[in-house]
C-alpha cells in the first residue's frame, strides 16, 4: 500500500503539471488570436494566475488558509 505521504506528492505535481500545461496552451492560443489584445491579456492572465495560486496554496497558513487558496484557483 502506497505511503499517504506520497500519494499527496504525486497528486500536487499532477496538479501542478496540469496547471503547468494550461498555461502554455492558452498561451500558444492567444499568440494566433489578432485583434482583442485587452480579451487576450486577460485570458493570458487568468490562466496564469491558476498556477501561482496553486504554489500558494501550498505555503499557506493552516488548513482553512490551504483550502482558500485553492478555492481561488479552482475559479479562475
Amino acid at each position: 500500500m502506497p505511503d499517504p505521504k506520497e500519494v499527496i506528492l504525486l497528486s500536487e505535481s499532477k496538479l501542478r503539471d496540469l496547471s503547468v500545461e494550461f498555461s502554455v496552451n492558452t498561451i500558444k492560443l492567444c499568440e494566433n488570436i489578432k485583434g482583442h489584445s485587452s480579451l487576450v491579456n486577460q485570458l493570458e492572465r487568468s490562466a496564469t494566475s491558476i498556477g501561482a495560486n496553486i504554489h500558494e496554496a501550498n505555503y499557506a497558513h493552516g488548513k482553512p488558509d490551504f483550502i482558500a487558496k485553492m478555492q481561488i484557483a479552482l475559479k479562475e
